[in-house]
């Protein structure tokens, strides 16, 4: 892992001991003007984030070396982009992104994505 501040390492460690995680203990962080994203919970190799979106955020075209990443959407709707194929995702839809895979996605409207990725992202913490 990533050197992290103490804080955060005690917070993943109670993570890998199995405990509840509430909504509203998410640290949130801006990514820009249209889009955010909350950290919910991680600990083992597994994390979750929840991102929103505001109508045409995007979540620009990129691929993972060191992780995978399994993507829901909460609410809204997305046009995905996986490999070369696009699609649009609406609430319960989702998508699979193995390591070196490009992906990406637009906001179609004021939407919620739930992300999950193994290994957790150590950028994310």
């Amino acid at each position: 892992m990533a050197k992290v501040n103490e804080t955060v390492f005690h917070y993943v460690k109670q993570m890998e001991a199995g405990i509840y995680f509430t909504n509203s203990a998410g640290r949130v962080t801006i990514v820009d003007d249209k889009v955010s994203r909350k950290l919910l919970v991680c600990g083992g190799s597994l994390m979750m984030t929840e991102v929103t979106f505001k109508k045409g955020g995007v979540g620009s075209p990129h691929a993972h070396d060191d992780h995978e990443q399994v993507s829901r959407v909460i609410t809204g709707s997305f046009e995905a982009t996986i490999g070369d194929k696009a699609v649009v995702l609406r609430p319960g839809d989702g998508f699979y992104a193995a390591r070196g895979v490009v992906h990406g996605v637009v906001a179609l409207e004021d939407s919620v994505m739930l992300d999950v990725f193994t290994p957790l992202r150590a950028d994310f913490l």
